[in-house]
């Protein structure tokens, strides 16, 4: 005989699910004794946006077995509050992050916010995964079955499509707004942004370029060179624009 158990889901993980399931009763089917994390997840919510789990009123972990007539409510994490009952494991500070093929463009702005961000437009699931859990960064992806992945401890699933809406979000879901210094790393590739006399990169630069500035940077990784020309002007403003939001 077909056992249920009932669900219920706090908050932010209703956006997960279809409109006739937000905010009530969720009656989950099964056989057998399934662990409470994979029976989330079989009705769409992964583990890395869960942080507390009651049934019948008591905390467990992932591995709960349910059973017949369990009631079950399921909370998600508030920024980066970590409670005696979270099953979120502790944060790795500074935050860094990894994003997928979904995510390029916030990967950039994220970087030009001074945030340690990975990205690779040919990394698979698998070793996305992978540098997740073994360089300690959280994932921040718009595929949902990537959070699934059991390697993954951290991760974040974006809600807004447009890429403003997206830094904002990052930001105000992990509290960000007083770690951003802009610059301090390259869009391209992620590394370090440092001081360069002129006379070192003096062939690199257009002639206009060689002319009007004296003040330049260098990316430790790739070398690309940076100035502050109208693009510095036009990337301040839009940080300021999108900070006075947060």
């Amino acid at each position: 005989m077909e056992n249920e158990a009932n669900f219920l889901f706090h908050h932010s993980l209703n956006d997960f699910l279809k409109p006739d399931k937000k905010n009530k009763q969720v009656i989950f089917p099964f056989n057998g004794s399934p662990a409470i994390k994979d029976s989330i997840e079989a009705i769409g919510i992964p583990h890395t946006e869960v942080d507390v789990i009651t049934v019948n009123d008591h905390p467990v972990d992932f591995y709960y077995k349910i059973s017949n007539h369990d009631k079950v409510a399921v909370f998600p994490l508030v920024a980066t509050i970590i409670t005696a009952n979270s099953l979120t494991p502790a944060y790795v500070y500074p935050l860094r992050f990894v994003v997928d093929v979904h995510a390029g463009k916030l990967a950039k702005a994220l970087r030009m916010l001074g945030f340690d961000v990975i990205y690779d437009n040919n990394y698979s699931d698998y070793k996305i995964a992978e540098i997740a859990a073994d360089d300690n960064r959280i994932v921040i992806t718009r595929d949902i079955g990537l959070l699934k992945h059991n390697k993954i401890k951290w991760g974040h699933w974006l809600r807004f499509q447009h890429i403003d809406e997206q830094i904002i979000e990052v930001v105000r879901k992990y509290n960000l707004k007083n770690k951003i210094h802009p610059f301090e790393r390259c869009i391209e590739c992620n590394g370090k942004i440092e001081s360069v006399r002129k006379e070192e990169i003096y062939e690199l630069l257009p002639l206009n370029t060689r002319e009007h500035f004296n003040e330049f940077y260098r990316c430790h990784e790739c070398k690309k060179v940076y100035w502050k020309g109208s693009h510095h002007t036009n990337m301040l403003r839009k940080i300021d624009i999108i900070t006075r939001k947060i």
